[in-house]
């Protein structure tokens, strides 16, 4: 399997997620469970979705478009993300798609550091409340572009993309971790050697930022990948919701993504069933099941995706990633 091949497993599988979580995302399980049953496959959103109203099945939201404006970013910066510009960019993509009529798509922590920065705040200070899982959500193409080979260099790269935002420990170390994952993917380490560098990476990346109070994302990802259900699928789903959480906050839905990482890592499902229970699960099921997708393409490869879903996603949405992804890859 060639870095490409991965590369776009890691970006398209962040699609995929993102589009099986979109109908689900913001209702709770008993919700999902009563419309949906389980997620098994691409579904339109209702008219009362409450992010996505109506958004027709392999809708991709602002999980995969910010991931692609900070793909966008690296190539132009030659590998580098100038944080003022991030912060530009933000402001013009979310008036943009208020124009299209799309509402409430920045989360909060990006919300609220790009009205400190309109306000005349410095971006040093705008992103010290971010502690959600906006920065780990659009974090893939830095792991596509930086090598976590150079441990030091690549947390200065996942820096660089949270400062603006997410500038405090729990967002760079959660954002550290997935990106770190989708790196040693790339770099060809299997998937349990992936996610042992991504928890690696976040106890080394916890040390930048503003120190803010919340459990430490390397010791619950490490607490995360040690739950054993036996095979119980639906224990499994009772303990993630309720026990970790599915929140926006970082320490509940990245390690949420980690914890299904690792039971497909220990065979006990595979990577699409993986994202389906990502995208049934409650919460923020759109991210989680995007992170949980880039995190398994970049070790498994473009073909652990279902081969039709992959081109409705890409019909859908106009998505074409294939030269992104080449210049992601160019930079590494």
């Amino acid at each position: 399997m060639t870095a490409l091949d991965r590369a776009l497993g890691a970006f398209y599988g962040l699609a995929l997620g993102d589009a099986l979580g979109m109908p689900t995302q913001s209702l709770s399980r008993a919700e999902i469970k009563a419309r949906f049953g389980e997620i098994t496959d691409l579904q339109d959103a209702g008219p009362d979705q409450p992010i996505a109203a109506n958004m027709p099945k392999g809708s991709i939201t602002d999980d995969t478009e910010q991931a692609i404006l900070v793909g966008q970013l690296l190539i132009e910066g030659e590998g580098w993300i100038e944080p003022a510009v991030l912060a530009q960019r933000l402001i013009e993509w979310e008036a943009g798609m208020q124009a299209k009529g799309s509402q409430d798509l920045l989360g909060p922590s990006t919300k609220r550091a790009i009205e400190m920065i309109l306000a005349g705040h410095s971006l040093e200070e705008a992103g010290r409340h971010g502690t959600t899982n906006g920065a780990a959500m659009r974090i893939t193409p830095v792991g596509i572009a930086a090598d976590v080979a150079d441990p030091e260099r690549f947390i200065r790269a996942v820096v660089q993309a949270c400062q603006v935002t997410h500038n405090t420990t729990l967002g760079i170390a959660s954002a550290a971790a997935v990106a770190a994952v989708v790196s040693a993917g790339i770099n060809g380490k299997d998937l349990g050697e992936a996610l042992n560098l991504g928890q690696q990476i976040a106890q080394q990346a916890e040390s930048h930022g503003h120190w803010v109070a919340g459990g430490r994302i390397a010791s619950r990802i490490s607490w995360a990948r040690s739950i054993s259900v036996d095979s119980d699928k639906a224990l499994l789903a009772d303990l993630l919701y309720d026990v970790i959480g599915t929140s926006v906050a970082s320490q509940e839905s990245v390690v949420v993504s980690f914890a299904l990482a690792q039971q497909v890592a220990i065979d006990e499902m595979s990577a699409f069933e993986a994202l389906c229970m990502a995208a049934s699960l409650g919460g923020d099921t759109d991210t989680i099941a995007a992170i949980l997708g880039a995190m398994l393409g970049a070790s498994l490869g473009l073909e652990s995706w279902p081969v039709a879903m992959i081109e409705q996603v890409k019909a859908v949405n106009d998505l074409q990633l294939e030269a992104l992804v080449q210049g992601l890859l160019a930079l590494r």
